[in-house]
């Protein structure tokens, strides 16, 4: 039989299993909020973040004179031990709740008290000699240690996503790299457009994803500043005046970031643009990285009815009834955990704009909405680098081939023949099934040797030069009214 402790709050006793290190205001908690049935447990480094601001409070509260050596050294030790990785079970109550974090901050301060107690080799439940509120909350409220954890936590996983970003940029500029000698049609509109390298495309991958990682380090800079010291509304109410400065400090050196005391703590305890900033961040970077995904499946479609210009690596089987059929699976999870940030970001923009006069109560759900978004993102980049990108090949043959039969080579003749007459060359060779350079020959518009010069990667991927081809005399001349006069080349 499970053996129990009575604890009481302002509304009456509550038993509390005797092996639990939350207190009656945890256990409460627990019950009103089954609502996600994900606890805040799921994110080690938000209890990571909030056991260092009670450490950091505790040591600032000692230097003051405001708690004994005896506590503090025991919450601090406690602190310490939950930043190691202990008592995570412990913290119990729903990611989502009401009351704008307290009852995630009254869990915090629970199980702190009754580790600290029993490394005073006292029993847990004894908060006569440490108490959760009056000594591990000293000089702190829900209203500035939430944000302020929340804020150490997403720099955590920021550092994280960064790291998975780098690493999946390099894999593209490699794979650039190995195709960089690889002609393909560019396209526009879904429409042949003009020619590029396969290298080209990849590249193009790699810049978008390192100028969202210079993105995120902006908004990283945002999350350096805390309230921590400003307590319910940002007043510093119940605080020593020396607390907020001590506190930020011993905090930086817990945490390894440089932190920042907002200069007015009012204004910082009621406003979280630092979370729309960044929420509006991860939506770019979801965007931009569900739109890479979807050039992977097109440029992957087939292997016979689509575009077949890329293989992706098969992972596993792709359907139940067709045989043999090996469907885009990384890119499509990618593809959802964007689509997953894109709404986040608009649940973070309500919450934001939900808030009322001095405190946003709807801080919870913003940081939910955040933490997932990050480490979804972050996993989606090591997923997609490790089990897609990396093993990638090119069908060059098919390609080729591509290229070679384009109406989009038309477009490097204007510069000799002139759009009017390269815009006929066009039409004539879609319809009679001839490839540009045949039709142009038919033509007598360019020389074979002009054609066999022109016509080579250096000149169709690049901006245009002049290489001697044509004289200036055979160049498109202009009429009297303006308009393109073709003329014969050499």
């Amino acid at each position: 039989m499970h053996t129990t402790r009575t604890e009481h709050d302002l509304l009456g006793t509550l038993p509390i299993p005797s092996e639990c290190y939350y207190g009656v205001h945890t256990a409460r908690a627990a019950e009103n909020f089954r609502i996600s049935g994900t606890p805040i447990s799921a994110y080690p480094g938000l209890i990571n973040a909030l056991a260092a601001v009670k450490q950091a409070a505790a040591h600032a509260n000692h230097s003051l004179g405001g708690l004994s050596a005896e506590r503090a050294h025991a919450i601090e030790g406690a602190c310490s031990e939950i930043r190691d990785g202990g008592f995570h079970d412990q913290f119990v109550v729903d990611v989502l709740q009401g009351g704008a974090g307290t009852s995630t901050n009254m869990n915090a301060n629970e199980v702190i008290a009754n580790v600290a107690l029993e490394r005073m080799g006292l029993r847990k439940g004894t908060y006569e000699n440490l108490h959760p509120l009056d000594h591990v909350n000293l000089g702190q409220s829900t209203n500035d240690v939430y944000p302020t954890a929340l804020k150490i936590a997403l720099l955590g996983e920021l550092r994280l996503l960064r790291r998975a970003m780098r690493d999946l940029a390099s894999t593209f500029r490699d794979k650039a790299q190995e195709f960089s000698h690889v002609m393909k049609m560019g396209r526009t509109q879904l429409q042949d457009a003009v020619p590029m390298t396969l290298g080209q495309e990849f590249f193009t991958y790699a810049v978008m994803l390192e100028e969202d990682r210079s993105r995120l380090v902006e908004a990283t800079g945002l999350l350096t500043e805390i309230n921590l010291g400003g307590t319910a509304i940002g007043t510093g109410l119940n605080t020593h005046p020396d607390y907020a400065e001590l506190v930020r400090s011993r905090l930086s050196e817990l945490v390894s970031a440089e932190l920042r005391t907002a200069e007015n703590l009012i204004e910082a305890t009621q406003d979280v643009g630092a979370f729309v900033q960044l929420s509006g961040v991860l939506k770019r970077v979801a965007v931009k990285l569900s739109k890479t995904c979807n050039d992977l499946r097109l440029t992957s479609s087939g292997p016979r009815a689509g575009l077949n210009e890329i293989n992706l690596p098969p992972v596993q089987a792709g359907s139940s009834i067709m045989p043999g059929k090996v469907n885009p699976v990384i890119p499509e999870v990618v593809n959802q955990v964007a689509y997953e940030v894109i709404g986040n970001d608009v649940t973070v923009t309500l919450a934001a704009e939900g808030g009322q006069l001095q405190l946003n109560a709807f801080e919870p759900v913003i940081a939910i909405s955040l933490l997932r978004s990050l480490t979804h993102l972050t996993a989606a980049c090591r997923t997609l680098d490790e089990k897609c990108v990396r093993g990638i090949t090119a069908n060059q043959e098919e390609l080729h081939d591509t290229v070679h039969r384009s109406i989009g080579l038309v477009t490097v003749l204007c510069p000799y023949i002139g759009y009017a007459e390269a815009s006929l060359v066009a039409q004539e060779a879609l319809l009679s099934g001839r490839t540009i350079t045949e039709t142009v020959l038919n033509k007598g518009l360019m020389s074979r040797e002009a054609l066999d010069e022109l016509l080579v990667p250096r000149n169709l991927t690049g901006p245009f030069a002049d290489h001697g081809l044509i004289p200036a005399s055979a160049r498109p001349g202009e009429s009297a009214t303006g308009s393109a006069v073709p003329e014969a080349a050499e």
